[in-house]
């Protein structure tokens, strides 16, 4: 249970099993990789494509995995069943769309290059999965607005750096919730990406802007989840009692 002390927050972690720290690491990771393909492929600037299908399976399985657990497990934290939704079931669609991606690339990828355009038969094959990115994306909007109605995602003072804002949650609110927000705007407009996207042809507008918020949250959540490596561990050793 967590309980207040005259030390402070305790906290029984045998009851509160999370991932986030991988979990941000991996989706970071996965947004950064999708950026950087889809720039190499317009700009013709891609040999082989099978290592690009290893980079997306990595976060892919990792997402999964964490993923699936999280979401069947219900609640699999229990002071935050919430994280179940926002956490799990979202790394979980993303791990299972970049596992998608890796396996269409390692078994087409050969064939893809010697295509006259990689990149439009490349979106071609992806335009059946716009519903699904932007469904995801409706969602994590959704979380966005959840997280700046509800006040979630703020740290108590027990943790490293961020506990330093315990006293304004709005601040780790606002911070959590807009980098949802972007990749959740990137996932609406993906199926609108899509048209235009071409090897012989220069980015479009709506291409680097969806580059742009993917580019930006996925860096943000890599940062922020290898940061949570040190501060999730601090938290830990300050509330075990």
């Amino acid at each position: 249970m967590t309980i207040f002390q005259a030390e402070g927050l305790v906290i029984d972690w045998t009851q509160m099993p999370t991932y986030n720290t991988i979990m941000s690491l991996m989706a970071g990771a996965g947004l950064l990789t999708l950026v950087w393909l889809g720039r190499d492929l317009q700009g013709g600037r891609i040999a082989r494509l099978e290592p690009w299908s290893l980079a997306l399976a990595v976060p892919g399985f990792i997402l999964t995995t964490t993923g699936l657990h999280m979401t069947v497990t219900w609640p699999l934290a229990k002071y935050f069943p919430f994280d179940n939704i926002i956490f799990g079931e979202t790394s979980l669609g993303f791990g299972v769309l970049l596992l998608a991606g890796a396996f269409y690339l390692w078994k087409r990828g050969e064939r893809l290059l010697q295509e006259p355009d990689p990149a439009a038969e490349l979106a071609s094959a992806a335009r059946p999965f716009g519903l699904i990115v932007a469904g995801l994306g409706l969602s994590l909007i959704a979380i966005m607005f959840a997280g700046l109605i509800f006040q979630l995602f703020a740290a108590p003072p027990e943790e490293p750096i961020s506990g330093a804002f315990a006293e304004y949650p709005w601040v780790e609110a606002t911070f959590m919730s807009g980098l949802f927000g972007l990749v959740g705007i990137g996932a609406v407009l993906f199926p609108f990406s899509l048209k235009g996207f071409s090897s012989t042809e220069k980015p479009s507008a709506m291409q680097r802007l969806v580059g742009v918020v993917w580019g930006l949250a996925g860096a943000v959540f890599l940062l922020f989840g290898a940061l949570n490596f040190f501060t999730h561990i601090g938290l830990i050793v300050n509330t075990m009692g």
